[in-house]
């Protein structure tokens, strides 16, 4: 091949990429400015529609400036004059839904008018090829493309404008005339770096905002799934617990009987084998809750400092976390209402973590007030009832996650029971949950309230 023939190939070769690129670019301004979607300028925030107001009164002056100087300083015709005019003042209140057909609207307007006034008044002195009226409603144009679209459109949209204005002065100019081509391009890019910037400035407090809803959301359903994960824990523990005594008295049954029938065996053995097919799928399904964190498993701010595979308290130990917390700075006083029976496990250290939870809420809270715990012993279930005074100082930032009434709200839903939250007239709190054991599932209203009983210390 000889090197004209290389040189040719070559060349077209060049020219093939250098085409394909032409009209990539070509087409991404396309798809950038020419377009007529809507892209409307939302209302402030405190102001409301009063950025509104302030376009279409600044357009207004514009279609009054624009008409007067066009008119009394190019000879223009006063309907002519009137229709370029309007053709900016237009394209600024049409910027406020869609942005980039305003912009077409206003460059079309911008160089109709100076191809007219530089065929019109050779022999006057005017500023050209962008009147003083149409760079300001360009740059209104500007500055709200830039506030609503993206960053490329917007530089794109300058970089046509300053090309445009670089054809009328540069290559096709004019005499006599004051130029306002560099004036106009300067202008241009502080508008449209100051758009970009609040339009940044916009959408990143927007994604702070919903970063922070996400944040809140997720923290929520974490601490919801946690609690979930140790009420489930708790209750395997509890159950296992059953289940282990049912297979150590089907094995010891038996012994106690002599001479017991083949039959008795075989019933027996077949209990004690089936509690503990079901204590090991309970101890798999408990491994499985506790693998979650291995190492540490992280107790709920104001829980009991106990390890994880400690027996889970019960009210027995109520004395011990109402002492715990008087440690802590809080007078707690305690009370007891009713025939005290034996409950099932669940009830039991239900309520004891609702206690539990409430009087740590009274410790971040309600500083300087004193609590009140009172439990009610009645034939179908145990109402727990925790209240604290008015609070005497104001509390400090809260550590902990802000979501332990999810939590006491679970467990009471996990026992079919009732609970209610809610402050009380003198300034106080109160948490008072119904856990039912037998009978239906009746509203904590239709008990009486601790604090209103004349014998309450």
């Amino acid at each position: 091949m000889s090197r004209v023939e290389l040189v040719t190939r070559w060349g077209k070769r060049l020219g093939d990429r250098s085409r394909a690129r032409a009209e990539r670019v070509l087409r991404v301004l396309h798809d950038d400015l020419w377009t007529g979607r809507a892209d409307p300028l939302p209302p402030s925030v405190w102001l409301r529609w009063f950025p509104h107001g302030i376009v279409c009164l600044a357009a207004f002056g514009v279609l009054l400036g624009n008409t007067a100087q066009l008119n009394e300083h190019s000879k223009l015709q006063p309907e002519f004059a009137f229709l370029i005019a309007l053709g900016s003042a237009s394209a600024m209140v049409l910027a406020l839904w869609r942005p980039v057909p305003a912009w077409w609207l206003s460059t079309a307007a911008a160089v109709v008018g100076a191809f007219a006034v530089l065929m019109n008044a050779e022999d006057y002195k005017f500023t050209w090829p962008w009147t003083a009226a149409g760079l300001i409603a360009h740059m209104f144009v500007m500055l709200l493309l830039a506030l609503r679209v993206r960053t490329r459109v917007a530089v794109e949209a300058c970089a046509l404008s300053a090309l445009i204005t670089y054809i009328l002065e540069g290559l096709i100019g004019a005499q006599n005339y004051q130029p306002t081509g560099w004036l106009a391009v300067a202008l241009f890019a502080v508008v449209v770096v100051l758009g970009i910037a609040l339009r940044g400035r916009r959408e990143a407090r927007s994604q702070l905002a919903e970063q922070t809803s996400l944040t809140a959301e997720e923290r929520a359903r974490r601490t919801l799934l946690e609690e979930r994960g140790r009420i489930a824990r708790e209750l395997h523990d509890v159950v296992a617990h059953h289940m282990s005594v049912i297979s150590i008295q089907a094995q010891v049954a038996p012994l106690l009987v002599k001479d017991p029938p083949d039959e008795l065996k075989e019933n027996l053995a077949g209990i004690r084998q089936n509690a503990l097919e079901a204590l090991t799928e309970l101890r798999r399904v408990l491994g499985v809750l506790r693998a979650e964190h291995p190492d540490a498993p992280a107790a709920s701010e104001g829980a009991d400092a106990a390890a994880p595979h400690a027996p889970q308290p019960t009210l027995d130990r109520l004395d011990a976390l109402v002492e715990n917390t008087r440690a802590a700075g809080l007078t707690v006083t305690t009370d007891t209402s009713g025939t005290r029976r034996p409950l099932p496990p669940g009830v039991e250290l239900s309520a004891y973590r609702i206690v539990q939870e409430a009087l740590s809420n009274v410790l971040r809270h309600a500083p300087g007030a004193s609590a009140q715990v009172h439990l009610i012993h009645l034939p179908i279930g145990l109402r727990v009832v925790v209240s604290n005074t008015r609070p005497q100082r104001v509390p400090g930032p809260s550590q902990g996650a802000g979501h332990g009434l999810l939590g006491m709200r679970e467990r009471v839903a996990m026992l079919d029971g009732t609970l209610t939250a809610h402050p009380m007239p003198d300034g106080g709190y109160q948490v008072a949950a119904f856990l039912p054991v037998d009978g239906p599932d009746l509203s904590v209203d239709a008990f009486p309230d601790p604090s209103t009983e004349d014998d309450t210390p």
